[in-house]
C-alpha cells in the first residue's frame, strides 16, 4: 500500500493561525483500538485525564484535543504534511493550514450513549480499525451505523497497529474492512494504514484528512445553540468564598456565535416543584470568559470545543452535573420536550450485539434509550400510531421540531442501537 504522492501545489499565501478550531473530528471505534493514542500522537495531549479512565484503561467521558496542521513548501506528496513548524523532513519552515478539534469518544459498550452524544457535535469522524483482530468488531459495527444514523457523510477508515502483524495479515485484514464497508454509504470511505503509536504514515493520514474533509460552512446568523459535553466546579476544596469563580461548562457550538457578557439560558434547566407536579425551569446566567484551546476569545463561533466561564453556584454545575443541556440566548423559543412522538425508522438487526438479533417492533410500554443533541434520556412508550411512537420523557431534553433522535433498546443489560426517529410533535 504505497504512500499517495500529487503534483508539487505552489506555496500559498501564509494562512495566519487561528485560536478556535475550525472543524471537529470525532475519533471513533472499539475499544482499545488505539483513539486516545492517535489523539496523543497528533496533539500530543492524552484525552483520558480522569482517574477513572486512567486506572480502567478506557475512555468514559468525551474528550477533546485540538491540533493544528501544517504544510512544507519545499516537500512533496504525503511527505510535506505534518503538524510541527519546522518540517522534520528537511527543516523549512511550515505553513499553517488550519487547526481542527478532535473528539475522543468511548468505545466500550456500555457507553454507547456517550458516543452518540458526541456523534450529535462532530463533523467526521476517523474510524479506527485494529489490525490485529478481524474485522467488525462488536463497536465497530455499531459505530458505524450511529454515524450513518446521526448523518454524517464523511469518514476516514485507519488501520491501525500494522506495526504488529505481518504484511500478509495486513492484507487479509484490509480486505476484511473493505468488505465490511461494502453496501454502506461510506463505501468508498479512504482507508490508511499506519501505527499510530509510532507515528508510521501519520502524514498519510494529515494528507488524506485535509482532501477528503472540508470546513463546512457556517451559519453565524443563526440563533446560537451550544451543547454542554461537560460542566464543572474548578474551585479548589477550601478555597476562600470571595476567591470562588462561578461554574464551568464545556462543549461545542452547533450554529450561531456566543459572545463574552451575553445573557444565556441553560435548558432544560433544574427541577423544581410546582402545584404537586415536577416541573423544569431555566438555569438564567451570564458569560464572564469564553475559553478555547487555552486562551482567552471574546466571541466563540462553531468549530472545537470551548469552556464558558458562567456566575452559577459552582454546586449546580459541578461533576457533570448538566451534561446534555443546551446553551442559548435568553428569550429563546427552544421548546423543551416532557414527551413528544416520533415517526420511527428501524434497522433490520441490532446493532453490537454478537448475535444477528432481528429487530423487533417497538412495544407499548416498552423503556427506550432516546439521545437527542447532547442528551441521553429514557422514554417509555405510551401510545403507537401507524407511524409514531408516543414517549414519556423521564428527564426533559431540548430540542427543535424534526431533530433527529437515536432509539436504543436493553437487550442483555445493554443498551442497543436499533433505529432513529424524527420528532413531530
Amino acid at each position: 500500500m504505497p504512500r499517495k504522492k500529487t503534483k508539487k501545489e505552489e506555496p500559498s499565501e501564509e494562512k495566519p493561525a487561528s485560536v478556535q478550531p475550525e472543524i471537529n473530528i470525532g475519533m471513533v471505534g472499539h475499544v482499545d483500538h488505539g483513539k486516545t493514542t492517535l489523539v496523543q500522537t497528533l496533539s500530543g495531549k492524552w484525552t483520558d485525564t480522569h482517574s477513572e479512565e486512567i486506572k480502567r484503561g478506557i475512555t468514559i467521558r468525551l474528550g477533546y484535543a485540538d491540533v493544528s496542521f501544517h504544510k512544507c513548501p519545499k516537500c512533496e506528496g504525503s511527505d510535506a504534511f505534518g503538524v510541527q513548524q519546522k518540517c522534520t523532513k528537511c527543516g523549512t519552515e511550515t505553513q499553517f493550514l488550519r487547526k481542527i478539534s478532535l473528539v475522543d469518544a468511548p468505545g466500550h459498550e456500555s457507553l454507547m450513549a456517550t458516543m452518540l452524544c458526541g456523534a450529535n457535535i462532530i463533523d467526521g469522524a476517523l474510524l479506527l480499525v485494529s489490525a490485529t483482530e478481524t474485522c467488525p468488531q462488536p463497536q465497530t459495527r455499531e459505530h458505524l451505523k450511529a454515524l450513518e444514523i446521526v448523518g454524517i457523510d464523511n469518514i476516514i477508515v485507519i488501520q491501525n497497529k500494522i506495526d504488529l502483524v505481518s504484511e500478509e495479515a495486513a492484507k487479509k485484514n484490509y480486505k476484511e474492512i473493505k468488505e465490511f464497508l461494502k453496501g454502506t454509504k461510506f463505501e468508498n470511505a479512504p482507508i490508511v494504514p499506519m501505527s499510530a503509536i509510532h507515528s508510521i504514515n501519520l502524514d498519510v493520514l494529515i494528507q488524506t484528512i485535509q482532501e477528503n474533509f472540508q470546513t463546512p460552512k457556517r451559519d453565524l446568523t443563526a440563533d446560537p445553540i451550544m451543547f454542554v459535553a461537560r460542566s464543572f466546579d474548578i474551585n479548589k476544596p477550601g478555597a476562600e468564598p470571595e476567591k470562588m469563580v462561578g461554574g464551568v461548562l464545556g462543549g461545542a457550538i452547533k450554529q450561531g456565535k456566543l459572545i463574552q457578557g451575553a445573557d444565556i439560558e441553560i435548558l432544560p434547566g433544574y427541577e423544581v416543584q410546582e402545584k404537586n407536579q415536577k416541573i423544569w425551569k431555566p438555569l438564567k446566567t451570564s458569560i464572564l470568559s469564553i475559553m478555547s484551546g487555552g486562551e482567552k476569545i471574546k466571541e466563540a463561533t462553531p468549530g472545537g470545543s470551548l469552556a464558558i466561564m458562567t456566575t452559577l453556584d459552582p454546586s449546580v454545575v459541578k461533576s457533570d452535573k448538566l451534561v446534555g443541556s443546551l446553551v442559548v440566548l435568553e428569550g429563546s423559543s427552544l421548546k423543551v420536550w416532557y414527551e413528544f412522538s416520533l415517526e420511527p425508522h428501524l434497522l433490520e438487526r441490532v446493532v453490537g450485539a454478537k448475535d444477528k438479533l432481528v429487530v423487533e417492533p417497538i412495544k407499548l410500554g416498552e423503556l427506550l434509550m432516546l439521545n437527542v443533541n447532547a442528551a441521553a434520556t429514557v422514554g417509555v412508550v405510551k401510545e403507537l400510531g401507524k407511524n409514531t411512537v408516543k414517549c414519556a420523557l423521564r428527564k426533559p431534553v431540548c430540542a427543535e421540531l424534526g431533530a433527529r433522535v437515536t432509539i436504543g433498546r436493553n437487550l442483555g443489560q445493554r443498551w442497543r442501537l436499533i433505529g432513529y426517529g424524527t420528532i413531530k410533535g
